[in-house]
């Protein structure tokens, strides 16, 4: 699914425009991400958390070379599925 599935999804359930729709769209996602970049947790019942998470430093290794490679700390994003989302199977 891409942005503009959700965007149809969103045409066919509500009474809005695509052009709306795709506003919609790109002001959720723009927002959730300035959310994350601010250290904020993003919690959507049903569905998961998104979580800022401190990445600590450490030693890689560059897989063609072989030379070991320095890690530098920083953040990275995690999701972890809400109940619903978890209980669903997959096929």
């Amino acid at each position: 699914m891409i942005k503009i599935d959700i965007a149809n999804a969103l045409t066919r359930t509500l009474p809005v425009s695509k052009a709306t729709a795709l506003q919609a769209v790109d002001l959720l996602t723009e927002r959730m991400k300035n959310a994350l970049l601010d250290g904020e947790r993003i919690e959507i019942r049903g569905f998961g958390v998104f979580e800022p998470r401190p990445r600590k430093r450490g030693m890689g290794r560059n897989i063609k070379t072989g030379q070991s490679v320095a890690i530098p700390k920083g953040r990275s994003i995690r999701f972890k599925p809400g109940k619903d989302l978890r209980d669903i199977e997959i096929k």
